[in-house]
């Protein structure tokens, strides 16, 4: 079996373009039965994040699936973008590599924010969304068990997890805690209200806002939020008269557009006499018009600032990093070892048949001879031919096994099906 992952992070892009290239929840599962319509043999998973978006892909073998460029040619053309303009922007990790990525991404080791929890919940979702569009299959079903067990080795055996500091987190306890000296009398205002926003909205309770309004375009879905935290909500339509108010916006809405234009702001700007405005844009796609930033008395940060923060956090987990890494490695081996043993199985299955059918044969034919044979003689025979037939198919089998430490036996494997007349 072989995997591939193409795509960008904020490793190697910008915001702009993983905002071209982001997925919408409503967009996965359309673009992966699009994908399988032209891929029929390959198993997919689409991961579309804040900070990445990964086309994962398994096939039998590299021959049989998509290349690296038809998935980057997918991913450009679903978005009506230029492939050729992409060039290099996206990266490619195949076999062995690409499962690594994928393990290190599942255990927040690739996070900007390194130990964050929100990204083996969204590893899941892409897992279990492409379940539900009937895209992924057994292939794909270990790729992604064994992401979730790394995931939990990495927590439960390395500090890395210990006092894990999310975007939201760093948003609010260094960004916004870094503009504003107290949080009482401000008024905060959050569009949005997914878990990005459940989340941040928990840190600005816990430095002390009172005065929150949670707008969203689904009215139920921010009463449920105020439910859950704090707040009022309010209806979509009233989202300019609340910019009007508000001294910290934080967005996370899940727009493939922005949903506050230059224009729209300079329309409200008047209304706000000058006061200051902190604005955490944390989507991707961004909800607020970059420009926004360069008005007066607008401080607008988006995903991308947070950057240098994030470093830190790397950086002071550091010393955890070689335990972590080892356990990514050792269940890299481990899968790597089960799949390739698991591109034998097949043929394993049928020799050890092909030996069955003519022991069980030869021993009738004998047993018909040995009229005069006592149960202790004809069980001394079966033993016999039993330990027989695996002494003779334990060299060729050890050798399968040995060879998918490293890989796909290919060739071993052809030589096996010829000697023993083996058909697919």
């Amino acid at each position: 079996m072989h995997v591939r992952v193409v795509g960008c992070s904020h490793h190697n892009s910008s915001v702009e373009l993983r905002e071209q290239l982001a997925f919408s929840a409503t967009q996965v599962i359309p673009a992966l039965a699009q994908f399988r319509s032209q891929f029929p043999q390959a198993e997919v998973v689409l991961l579309s994040t804040c900070n990445r978006v990964e086309l994962y892909t398994t096939v039998a073998s590299p021959e049989q699936g998509p290349s690296a460029e038809a998935m980057r040619r997918f991913l450009a053309e679903f978005h009506g973008l230029d492939p050729v303009e992409l060039g290099d922007m996206l990266f490619v990790h195949d076999a062995r590599e690409a499962i690594r990525h994928l393990f290190k991404v599942a255990a927040s080791m690739d996070s900007m924010v390194v130990g964050e929890p929100q990204i083996l919940a969204q590893v899941k979702q892409a897992y279990q969304l492409s379940l539900d569009g009937e895209s992924a299959g057994p292939a794909m079903h270990a790729v992604f068990q064994a992401a979730n067990r790394v995931a939990k080795r990495v927590a439960t055996e390395t500090p890395i997890h210990r006092k894990r500091v999310s975007i939201p987190s760093v948003a609010v306890g260094d960004f916004a805690r870094g503009f504003f000296e107290r949080f009482e009398r401000k008024q905060i205002l959050v569009i949005g209200a997914g878990e990005m926003a459940e989340e941040t909205l928990r840190y600005l309770i816990d430095e002390g806002v009172c005065d929150i309004t949670i707008v969203n375009r689904n009215r139920e879905r921010s009463d449920t939020l105020v439910q859950r935290t704090a707040g009022n909500s309010a209806d979509w339509e009233q989202l300019f008269e609340l910019l009007i108010r508000a001294d910290l916006v934080v967005s996370t809405t899940g727009a493939s557009e922005p949903i506050i234009r230059l224009e729209d702001f300079q329309r409200v700007a008047p209304g706000r006499f000058q006061r200051l405005l902190f604005i955490l844009d944390l989507a991707v796609p961004r909800d607020f018009d970059p420009r926004i930033g360069d008005e007066p008395n607008v401080y607008l940060y988006s995903i991308d600032d947070l950057a240098q923060v994030c470093d830190e956090n790397r950086r002071q987990r550091q010393h955890a990093w070689p335990a972590a890494e080892k356990i990514v490695d050792q269940e890299v081996d481990r899968l790597m070892t089960e799949l390739h043993h698991r591109a034998t199985g097949p043929a394993i299955r049928q020799l050890r048949a092909q030996a069955e059918h003519a022991k069980d044969e030869e021993l009738l034919r004998l047993m018909n001879k040995l009229h005069d044979a006592d149960e202790r003689t004809r069980q001394e025979i079966n033993q016999f031919a039993d330990r027989l037939v695996n002494k003779l198919l334990h060299p060729p089998l050890e050798s399968l096994r040995d060879e998918s430490l490293n890989g796909t036996p290919q060739g071993l494997l052809d030589a096996l099906k010829r000697l023993f007349q083996i058909r697919d």
